[in-house]
């Protein structure tokens, strides 16, 4: 006869949470998340006169790229948030407060009345929205790729890892889809006018949705294990030991600095792009960006499986010495070509030699720090690179005017990424709890 006694002292074990669990739950909200993102400079070019003057729209253009370049600014702030909630609190806990943020910034934008209703306050509202979603994103990111990296098999782990840019990658595809049946059903008129809040409204109601979703997801066992295993007593200060961290942190930062601008531009920004300084129509730029975006999305588990059977490093400079060399002669095509197939075979080219980076990046990133840092660690400095130098990549291009220039300017930095990944350790299958 069992006990009751007896009956208690039978361990209670919470149930594995799946494979596909996991890679949903966390895809759904970094879809939404990039999604909220990057609707901003997708749709940059319409409401641009709508909540700046529109007495002169070159201006109003390089304002609102330059209040996209001022949110980036919030993102090491928010690195240094979400990654200590994320590091101290719970993996699964940043996750959900980060999609429910970058909501709460989309739908302010969303609302925001227009420059000729309530004046400059249009631009001050956008701008404060703009730094919302930038402390959400800076958390998401590392946050997601943590709990990601945590949950996979250490021999599949690039292959996991690199749902994460497929996951966001949605997010910008859906963006563009959305653009490009707003583009066929409403008039350049309507659209200016009010047709660009819809995904800004869209986006806010699924974030909430991630939200929700995301509450009922496990915390990372690679988490619980180590706070099992220290005392409260035993734990640092957190930003004082990612401080101490800072060479690690250099690499990240050297590592990502030429990427994010490469990525920003051909992948984010280059709806606006193309239609301002190429001289693309918005359709045929929102259509050359879609099939970009598809082609991405395919390629980025090519790049995480090889890195899982090459190594991290061989296929990190696949795409680095490839974008190097490549990036001159596609610029040549696109601009002496000046057709939508040159467009279009100029951004898929750049997505495939994106996503031999993007694929595994988040896994390599991850086994660059040690549990108790592995939030922050990354999420800081990698918030400062994108900051610095992704959120700046469209008012940069935007400024220079020229393709040829920013060519010169993204490529020196190529250069100095291809350096660190020289003198990088190769970190496949790696023992995260070893850290």
């Amino acid at each position: 006869m069992i006990t009751s006694t007896a009956l208690t002292d039978i361990p209670v074990t919470t149930p594995r949470q799946s494979p596909m669990k996991t890679i949903v739950g966390t895809g759904i909200g970094n879809t939404l998340e990039w999604y909220d993102w990057n609707v901003y400079a997708t749709f940059a070019a319409f409401f641009s006169v709508q909540l700046f003057d529109k007495t002169d729209p070159r201006s109003a253009f390089l304002a609102t790229m330059a209040v996209f370049a001022v949110g980036f600014v919030a993102r090491p702030l928010g690195g240094a948030l979400f990654g200590w909630i994320g590091d101290r609190i719970g993996r699964r806990m940043s996750l959900a407060l980060s999609v429910g943020t970058a909501a709460v910034g989309s739908l302010i934008i969303g609302l925001t009345p227009n420059f000729e209703h309530i004046g400059v306050w249009a631009s001050v509202i956008l701008l404060a929205a703009r730094l919302i979603q930038g402390l959400a994103h800076g958390g998401e990111l590392p946050s997601a790729q943590t709990y990601l990296v945590e949950h996979a098999p250490r021999e599949k782990r690039g292959f996991y890892a690199s749902s994460i840019y497929i996951s966001g990658t949605l997010g910008v595809l859906l963006g563009l889809a959305l653009g490009l049946i707003l583009q066929n059903v409403l008039d350049r008129q309507q659209m200016a006018s009010w047709g660009w809040r819809v995904p800004f409204l869209f986006g806010a109601l699924l974030g909430f949705v991630a939200l929700y979703i995301r509450e009922s997801m496990t915390e990372s066992e690679v988490f619980t294990e180590h706070q099992a295993a220290v005392k409260p007593a035993q734990k640092k200060n957190l930003y004082v030991e990612v401080a101490k961290n800072w060479r690690t942190g250099l690499r990240v930062i050297f590592l990502t600095a030429g990427g994010t601008m490469f990525y920003y531009v051909w992948a984010v920004t280059m709806p606006s792009i193309a239609q301002k300084s190429l001289g693309f129509t918005a359709d045929q730029a929102f259509t050359a960006s879609l099939i970009g975006s598809i082609v991405l999305i395919l390629a980025l588990p090519v790049g995480g499986w090889l890195a899982d059977h090459w190594g991290r490093k061989p296929v990190l400079y696949l795409s680095t010495i490839g974008s190097i060399i490549l990036y001159f002669p596609l610029v040549a095509y696109v601009t002496g070509v000046a057709t939508p197939f040159a467009l279009t075979v100029t951004i898929a080219i750049q997505m495939i030699l994106i996503a031999m980076f993007a694929g595994p990046a988040p896994a390599f990133y991850a086994e660059m720090f040690s549990t108790e840092q592995r939030t922050a660690g990354f999420g800081i400095y990698y918030a400062i690179a994108i900051a610095v130098f992704g959120g700046t990549a469209g008012f940069v291009f935007a400024y220079l005017s020229n393709v040829y220039h920013f060519a010169i300017y993204n490529v020196c930095f190529l250069v100095l990424a291809l350096i660190v990944i020289w003198f990088m350790p190769e970190t496949k299958g790696l023992d995260l709890r070893k850290l």
